[in-house]
């Protein structure tokens, strides 16, 4: 089984016709498909984050398991634009998930462009 997220790549779960069934993670999913299809991003990982915070006292009652995500974009979408800037695209993309009972808790982002990522990997080389 391949990994859910590779860096550069986009994970994309096929089911034919005859293996219909709901997905397991279906607010991963449907992020994953406004960030992809919104900021077309080079890199593209989501963590659920979830299961750390089960035990706040916000999350009691609730039977979500798609609360709590880390996700790291790296787009050209995000070129001369500042980090709050960034946050506030990615916000907007997800304003429903995160408004709706049971959804997007909290969202924890690193957004980058390409050069920013060069750039990282050059000084970490």
């Amino acid at each position: 089984m391949l990994p859910r997220t590779i860096p550069g790549l986009f994970s994309r779960r096929l089911f034919s016709a005859s293996t219909r069934m709901a997905s397991t993670t279906p607010m991963e999913d449907l992020m994953r498909d406004k960030l992809t299809h919104a900021l077309t991003p080079s890199t593209l990982v989501i963590r659920n984050d979830s299961h750390l915070h089960a035990h706040h006292s916000a999350m009691q009652g609730s039977t979500s398991k798609e609360t709590h995500f880390h996700v790291t974009i790296v787009s050209d979408a995000f070129e001369s634009k500042m980090q709050p800037a960034r946050h506030r695209m990615v916000y907007a993309l997800l304003k429903e998930e995160m408004a709706q009972e049971g959804g997007i808790h909290a969202l924890q982002l690193k957004t980058k462009t390409p050069a920013e990522e060069q750039r990282e990997k050059e000084r970490k080389a």
